[in-house]
């Protein structure tokens, strides 16, 4: 059995090809530039050559292609997006075309120039990693599932705060389904909310040619992905109750898990963090006296305590491995190597770079379960239980 795993962030996407014939140590990755970045490149390409551009495709990740943007329409160049590529940007298209993006219909783009460059915008790019692992011979014909991990901050009402709207989303799946695999979906079964989610459902059907019409796809929210991902860890997974720090490229996602499920949760902007914020905000969320404004003041998206009960994370003197009260994962994990907390930095696998892809994999488990016995097994088949105590029902 063949699973495709994308886990798409800010910096790079992720990419692992399940086979359960094999130790998942042997199964084939990719860690390559992620789709903003490489519509960034594209588009410093346009700004550097004075070409005009215009926008296509769906939904996506924003960040450094944004910036890109931006810069194309500040040296004095056109720049065009058709709606659903600038909402890529912002919800609100009038927002769009004060950056100097022009908003056009979908009839009013087929009218520009065809020399005019064209940038398609989207997460998924089926196509690309089906062309680059068929290079090295490996062929997507035989696939089961495929998984693919985005962060989406969904689309909030006008006048509603986009950071609230977000953690409102969160506190809402863990209510409805205390389990980090509550935020992953059959397609089917995204919320309209998650505009990001439900593009990457879009540019899969779009592939109409490939296998992607005969497989089931499962999309998920990248920080409880990551998360799900380290708590595979053999070292990890052995643990009633623990913490783990998902410390991304633009958002830090802190889960306090036990028995009963997720315990508590914030989530907060790593741009505006810095190592003794951290260690603040994560001692609160263990004693159980964060508070929401605590993040949410902060700029951040917010924090909740389901669970009061204090999690100890300084016990007797001892070794680091000794000590799991704190775990840290993601690309700025780094930014907790002197911590005082004396975090465990998660290996799952030997490989901290695709825990979000090894957590799209548990999730299918879960959400496709005529495909969870093989999957599991192979989660056992490193010294795990292949289920963590707070992903059991």
């Amino acid at each position: 059995m063949k699973i495709l795993t994308v886990d798409v962030g800010t910096g790079t996407q992720d990419i692992f090809l399940y086979d359960s014939r094999l130790d998942l140590e042997n199964g084939f990755k990719l860690v390559v530039p992620s789709p903003t970045m490489i519509v960034h490149r594209r588009l410093r390409e346009a700004t550097r050559q004075r070409e005009a551009v215009l926008l296509t495709g769906v939904t996506m990740g924003g960040g450094p292609s944004q910036w890109a943007a931006e810069e194309h329409a500040r040296a004095g160049l056109p720049i065009y997006a058709t709606p659903d590529a600038a909402r890529s940007f912002n919800d609100d298209l009038e927002a769009v075309e004060k950056m100097g993006i022009r908003v056009l219909s979908e009839d009013e783009a087929t009218s520009l120039p065809a020399a005019m460059r064209r940038v398609e915008l989207l997460d998924f790019d089926f196509y690309g990693i089906q062309k680059a692992l068929a290079h090295f011979g490996v062929s997507l014909d035989d696939l089961q599932a495929v998984a693919v991990a985005v962060f989406d901050h969904g689309n909030a009402p006008p006048g509603y705060s986009d950071r609230q709207f977000r953690f409102d989303y969160l506190d809402e799946r863990i209510r409805a389904e205390n389990r980090l695999s509550a935020f992953a979906f059959r397609a089917e079964e995204v919320p309209e909310i998650m505009t990001r989610l439900g593009a990457v459902v879009v540019s899969a059907s779009r592939a109409k040619d490939s296998i992607l019409g005969e497989v089931p796809l499962v999309v998920m929210d990248t920080a409880p992905a990551a998360v799900l991902g380290a708590s595979l860890d053999p070292a990890i997974a052995v643990r009633e109750r623990v913490m783990i720090t998902n410390v991304g490229n633009f958002h830090t996602l802190a889960f306090r898990l036990g028995p009963s499920g997720i315990e508590g949760v914030f989530e907060h902007h790593t741009g505006l963090l810095d190592l003794p914020k951290l260690e603040k905000l994560l001692l609160s969320l263990a004693d159980g006296s964060l508070q929401h404004t605590d993040v949410f003041g902060d700029h951040g998206h917010g924090a909740l305590i389901y669970d009061p009960t204090p999690l100890p994370l300084v016990g007797d003197e001892g070794s680091v491995v000794e000590n799991l009260g704190v775990v840290v994962t993601g690309p700025r994990r780094n930014l907790m190597r002197p911590s005082t907390l004396r975090p465990y930095f998660a290996v799952p696998f030997g490989d901290m770079m695709i825990a979000g892809c090894f957590g799209l994999l548990a999730a299918v488990a879960d959400v496709l379960p005529e495909l969870g016995e093989p999957i599991r097994a192979s989660l056992r088949g490193a010294g795990g239980s292949g289920t963590p105590p707070w992903e059991i029902n």
